[in-house]
């Protein structure tokens, strides 16, 4: 979930114009003391031209470091341009220096103007000025800490912002609405590490939640002051930003009820969260309603440095949608257009979980070890680094999976092929070395419950059929007895059937796949599939379906579930170790290649019913043509005709694409193959 970043409000912008009416007009602020009054009133003349936020700040700082650097402007400006250009630990390291500087500075020279509060507007306005490059500083400061994971530096710096007590929350420094995000970001930790957290996620999430209580409490004591000052009306913008911290709390709770109320209560405000209540929506199971604020979340995120969550969580449900290219050429955008900046890691992350969903299992594993080796910085969000390796490790967990598979796939008699049992056997290895570190990494975390096993979660980074294939070989019964009282308790109507999938692949493990065929029967009833948005579940449904007909030597039910499950989602067939019937036309003489597939684990049958591969194989000298397509029993295309080439004069290149073609037959593009 993302930390609300900015606020829009008449109260924001009175304030910016009394700064500038405070710059223009210099006898209207409080009056400067000491001996470099004179120099000082000389770089606030000088500030009139220039912004701190302007591309020329940093050289505007060094002049008025040069002409009193005992004032805190030219810190301040020094600061605020390097946390603007940092995009690493080192350049928010490096724009905290300057902004501690300014910070002490004005605490030195400014105590009775940031002690002022008043209902007078004539005392008011004076020191108002004061306030507002206090809490500029501050927030500059606290977001530096934020970026450099360094939480008690932030919990410090936020009591001390608190003790001036401001009437008013200048420049988005709501102090407890961020010592409520600072508690909820760490609550998987205790005081033992942190010491202003609790001993347990609970009492966390209770401690948040009082920051937040004690945050409104303030806006109304506050407003007593403010009554005379600003309009009438200001505090509720200042409740929004309290509504949206409360919401993240609640969502993440799964108290559905209640974080819908705080979403409705910013709905139509210029603060609305599209990225957070899209996450909100998607894991109450309204994938469609997720999409559509993820599509208005972009227009928020323009400009944004932070990882655009909405980026990542649209490639999961591209995913779910049955879409693996679309998801694979959002993240290479995304990848091209920032570079590596927050978030490369994490949208490396997306694009090698995408390619295993389009069965690129080498290039997947390409991309995830890039993640893996990549420093991410957590900016702004409540995904940490806990979240980014558990992440890794599944993507690269399912890959070890489909390498299983992959040989199965490839050699329809492996059991009597020594170099695919050879292959096989160092994947079953990798794959238990894979779940070792895995669930070594899993026993130390605490959220497991609230995050994993729920299927679905605020904090998830993976998706619900990752989670499949990491309990599935691990305490069976335990999650039976879990996943029931999750179909019962839980509040969120569309991911039940999730809950149910879940516990009919668990009973299928155990052997009865009677009782799972009649929870699959009864999934498959339900009208709460989006058959759009759904296609990932009704796929993974349908092959559940295939092998408990396998089981009971239904020959003609399985074919039909392994056609629908073609229909839905081809490109995972490959990986399920099961045989699709299909039936084989060749144009000509199809040679080593149509021999070659002929070899893969695909059953060739003359079934009118099954899908018709057409294939034609051309020579044309040393570069010859495969031409291939899919059609269904009506002549409509499943597979779209396509034609590609290959080195004929080479018999291993004939062999690599007669697997190559077998693949395509699945969606699934050219895939590099060993030499």
């Amino acid at each position: 979930m993302r930390i609300f970043n900015r606020q829009i409000s008449w109260l924001y912008l009175v304030c910016a114009l009394l700064v500038a009416s405070l710059q223009a007009g210099a006898q209207m602020q409080a009056p400067l003391r000491g001996p470099n009054a004179a120099k000082r009133y000389e770089i606030n003349a000088k500030r009139m031209g220039s912004s701190m936020y302007s591309d020329d700040a940093l050289p505007r700082s060094r002049e008025f470091k040069r002409i009193d650097s005992t004032y805190y402007v030219g810190w301040m400006y020094e600061g605020v341009y390097k946390y603007n250009h940092a995009a690493d630990y080192l350049g928010f390291k490096n724009a905290s220096v300057p902004l501690e500087r300014a910070l002490a500075l004005m605490e030195r020279d400014f105590k009775p103007e940031l002690r002022t509060r008043t209902s007078d507007i004539i005392k008011y306005y004076p020191v108002y000025f004061y306030h507002y490059e206090y809490t500029t500083i501050a927030f500059h400061l606290m977001m530096c800490y934020n970026n450099m994971e360094e939480p008690m530096k932030t919990y410090n710096l936020l009591r001390r912002v608190l003790k001036w007590n401001f009437q008013s929350d200048y420049f988005n420094m709501d102090v407890y609405n961020h010592l409520a995000w600072t508690v909820h970001r760490h609550r998987y930790y205790t005081a033992e590490k942190y010491p202003f957290l609790k001993n347990s996620i609970e009492e966390n999430e209770r401690l948040a939640n009082r920051y937040l209580d004690s945050q409104l409490r303030r806006i109304t004591i506050n407003q007593r002051l403010n009554a005379e000052i600003f309009r009438p009306g200001y505090e509720q913008m200042e409740k929004l930003s309290v509504y949206h911290y409360k919401s993240i709390l609640y969502s993440y709770a799964l108290k559905v009820d209640s974080a819908a109320h705080y979403y409705n209560l910013m709905r139509n405000s210029p603060i609305f969260p599209h990225n957070n209540y899209a996450t909100f929506r998607s894991i109450c199971g309204d994938f469609r309603e997720a999409e559509k604020e993820y599509e208005m979340a972009v227009e928020q995120d323009a400009g944004d440095k932070r990882l655009k969550e909405w980026a990542y969580y649209t490639a999961g449900l591209n995913l779910y949608k049955g879409q693996p290219g679309k998801a694979t050429e959002l993240m290479r955008d995304m990848i091209k257009a920032n570079g590596s900046t927050p978030g490369f890691g994490w949208y490396n992350i997306a694009l090698a979980r995408a390619m295993h969903y389009n069965g690129k299992i080498v290039e997947s594993e390409r991309y995830i070890k890039r993640a893996a080796e990549f420093k991410e910085l957590h900016i702004g969000t409540t995904l940490s680094q806990q979240h980014y390796d558990f992440s890794t490790q599944m993507v690269r967990l399912l890959n070890v999976n489909a390498d299983i598979e992959k040989q199965k796939f490839e050699n329809a008699n492996w059991w009597y092929n020594p170099k695919a049992l050879a292959k096989m056997a160092k994947a079953v290895s990798d794959k238990y070395t894979q779940q070792f570190l895995i669930i070594n990494q899993f026993a130390q975390n605490p959220e497991r419950d609230r995050v994993v096993y729920k299927l679905f979660s605020t904090e998830s980074t993976v998706t619900w059929d990752e989670i499949w294939f990491l309990i599935r070989d691990f305490s069976t019964r335990y999650f039976i007895t879990r996943f029931e009282k999750e179909v019962q308790t839980d509040e969120r109507r569309y991911i039940r059937k999730y809950f149910k999938y879940f516990i009919a692949r668990l009973h299928m493990e155990m052997d009865n796949h009677k009782e799972a065929r009649i929870i699959l029967d009864e999934i498959l009833r339900t009208s709460d599939i989006d058959v759009e948005y759904e296609k990932l579940f009704l796929a993974r449904v349908y092959q559940a379906q295939a092998e408990c007909a396998d089981e009971r030597d239904d020959k003609a039910a399985y074919v039909n579930w392994m056609y629908k499950m073609y229909a839905e989602f081809p490109q995972l067939v490959p990986y399920t170790g099961l045989r699709m019937n299909m039936q084989l036309h060749v144009n000509g003489n199809g040679g080593a290649v149509v021999e070659r597939l002929k070899q893969t684990n695909i059953n060739w049958v003359n079934d009118p019913a099954a899908p018709r591969v057409y294939i034609t194989v051309t020579d044309k000298g040393k570069k010859s043509q495969v031409r291939y397509s899919v059609r269904d029993a009506r002549g409509n295309y499943i597979v779209p005709e396509e034609t590609f080439g290959f080195d004929s004069t080479s018999p291993l290149a004939a062999t690599n694409t007669g697997i190559n073609l077998a693949y395509r037959l699945f969606r699934i593009g050219e895939t590099p193959l060993e030499k």
